[in-house]
Parts: C-alpha cells; sequence; structure tokens
C-alpha cells in the first residue's frame, strides 16, 4: 500500500495546520475539545478518497460517482463535526460594536465545511499528480523495453543474412581459388568476432565498424581474381567516437549486390565516412546495372529496416536521404550529441 506514505504525511502537515489555529486561539483548551472531532474525521475523509474513492473512481474514469461519493462525504463530516461536537463557547453579551446587522462569524458548519473541502482537494491533487507521474514512467519503460525488442530483432535480421553471403563468398573461392580460402575464412573469423561479441553492446568505437566494413569489401573481392571497383574513403578524427553497430555496412552490403560490380563493365562502388566532432557523415554511390537484378529469394535486411533501426537509435538526431537515378546514391549524417 504506498499510499501510506502519503497519507501519513498528510496527517503530520494538518496536524501541524491544526496546530497553528490551536496557538492562534490562545492555546485555549476548548478549542481543542471543539475541533477534535472534525480532526478525526478530516483524517478518515483523506484516507477514504486516497485508499478508495480515488483509485477505484477517479482514476476508472468513474467521475459522476466519485463527485458524488467524495461531496456526500465532505457534507457529512462537516454536519457531524459541527452539531455532535461539543458546543462553541458563549461570547459575552453584544456591546456597542456588535450591534444587530453587523458582520457575524461564520457559522462552525460553513468553517468545517471549509476546512473538509480544502484537505480533500488537496488529497485528490496530490494522488492524480503522483499517478500521472507513475503512469508516465511506466509508459517511458515499456516504450524503452519495446525499442530494446525492436533493436535485437532487427539485429537478428542483419546478422544471419552477412553470415549467409560470405559463406555463400568463400564456397564459392574454395572452388575458384583454394589459396585464398584460408585468407577469406581468417577474414570472417573476425567480422564473427565483430558481430557475436561487439554488436551486443548498445554502442561501439567507430574504429570497429569500420575494421568491420573493410574486412566485408576485403572478402567481397576475395571471392574473384576479377578487380572491382570498390573505393572506401575514410577521413576520422576519432576513431574512438561511439556508434551504434552494423549502422553502415546494410548500405555497402545493399550497394555490392544491387551495383552489378561482379560484372564489371563500368560498375563501382564509392564509399565515404567522415568523422568530424559529434557528427558522422556517410556518403555511397553505386552504379545501376543494365538489367534489373532478380530479386534474392533469401531476402536482405531491407532500407525500411535501416531507417526503423535509425529512427530508434538516432530519433531527431539523423539525416538519411536516398536517391535513385542514374545511380544510387545515399547520404546519412548522424549527429552523436
Amino acid at each position: 500500500m504506498r499510499y501510506i506514505n502519503r497519507y501519513i504525511l498528510q496527517v503530520i502537515f494538518w496536524l501541524g495546520i491544526w496546530c497553528l489555529l490551536w496557538i492562534s486561539a490562545d492555546t485555549d483548551i476548548r478549542f481543542i475539545l471543539e475541533n477534535a472531532l472534525a480532526f478525526v474525521l478530516q483524517l478518515i475523509l483523506i484516507f477514504v478518497l486516497i485508499a478508495y474513492a480515488v483509485p477505484k473512481f477517479l482514476f476508472q474514469k468513474k467521475i459522476l460517482q466519485f463527485l458524488i461519493i467524495t461531496i456526500s462525504a465532505i457534507l457529512l463530516s462537516a454536519f457531524i463535526s459541527s452539531e455532535f461536537g461539543p458546543s462553541p463557547k458563549v461570547g459575552p453579551p453584544p456591546g456597542p460594536e456588535m450591534r444587530p446587522g453587523s458582520a457575524k462569524l461564520p457559522s462552525r458548519f460553513l468553517i468545517h465545511l471549509l476546512i473538509m473541502s480544502i484537505s480533500s482537494v488537496a488529497a485528490v491533487l496530490i494522488e492524480t499528480i503522483i499517478y500521472a507521474r507513475n503512469k508516465e514512467q511506466m509508459a517511458a519503460l515499456a516504450k524503452a523495453e519495446l525499442i530494446e525488442s525492436e533493436l535485437k530483432l532487427l539485429k537478428m535480421q542483419i546478422n544471419p543474412h552477412f553470415l549467409f553471403n560470405a559463406l555463400n563468398n568463400i564456397y564459392t573461392l574454395s572452388v575458384t581459388n583454394s589459396e585464398k580460402t584460408q585468407e577469406s575464412i581468417n577474414t570472417l573469423s573476425e567480422m564473427l568476432r565483430y558481430v557475436i561479441y561487439d554488436c551486443e553492446q548498445a554502442q561501439v568505437p567507430l574504429k570497429k565498424e569500420l575494421n568491420y566494413i573493410r574486412n566485408y569489401i576485403r572478402l567481397f573481392n576475395l571471392k574473384s581474381s576479377t578487380h572491382f571497383d570498390i573505393n572506401f574513403h575514410q577521413e576520422v578524427a576519432d576513431d574512438n567516437t561511439i556508434v551504434a553497430p552494423m549502422i553502415f555496412i546494410p548500405f555497402v552490403e545493399n550497394a555490392l549486390k544491387h551495383s552489378g560490380i561482379e560484372k564489371g563493365k563500368g560498375s563501382f562502388v564509392l564509399i565515404s565516412l567522415v568523422q568530424k566532432g559529434d557528427s558522422i557523415e556517410f556518403t555511397l554511390e553505386n552504379s545501376l546495372p543494365s538489367m534489373p537484378k532478380t530479386k534474392d529469394t533469401a531476402g536482405g535486411i531491407g532500407l525500411p529496416n535501416v531507417r526503423k533501426r535509425l529512427e530508434l537509435l538516432y530519433p531527431e538526431r539523423h539525416e538519411l536521404k536516398i536517391t535513385k537515378l542514374e545511380t544510387f546514391k545515399v547520404y546519412l549524417k548522424l549527429m552523436l550529441a
């Protein structure tokens, strides 16, 4: 019962208020006798509100029932405390300054009604604010868990696809050029180490991501004795800059797959990564084959997957432009801070 602590604090608060009122009444013991019942009923009213009426009716959006219960409880408490408590001390006969028609003090019922109303409204407001804050925290936690689940799912879609392509490359290489097979296996081993261990982290140093891209290109080049026109330009001020893993490689994999570079004849892939300060600019351009490539039935991660991952990892902190005219171009800018 989390509301118990809040209830105790409110009891202490109103006890302090009543003590101040008693002091202002010259610590007359009669004041305590006249208002003790009102104080007890006030505490009961607050408890009923925060333990029952607010969670059972207000938070369940049963507003009419909540208002009926609350208003009835306030009126009943004020009536009982004013009618059944000790009668107020009778003052001296009215003098000249207390002539009929002059201003009179409000009745004890109205005073108790005001106190009951104020304490009830304060208790309801406190409970509502805490409820709204807790609900917001739960929503934020649920969103964080959803994002983490989605990221794990996206990684599961990415990593097996790279492994599938790499094994295909090594298989092709083992048939055509056995001397390079060992080198390709070593390269793949280093790539898998990055995927299995480093990619489990939320962020990795940029140098590891760059090394993975270089290994991927190296493995791709090993599959054939033909020279592929692949250029990877790197301009990095600090290769220990932290980035999300596997954030650039999908574009590289997509370019090598769909550029028609394996057929030669003017096909190319140009990659550039520039890191300065708190920003990274990644650009990629690749040729387009004259004949559309048959869609891979095994499937890939797809650009929608990449967009979704960027939205989750760098919300409002990335810019992605993709154009497809005579060539396929990608521009990605990450704002790291």
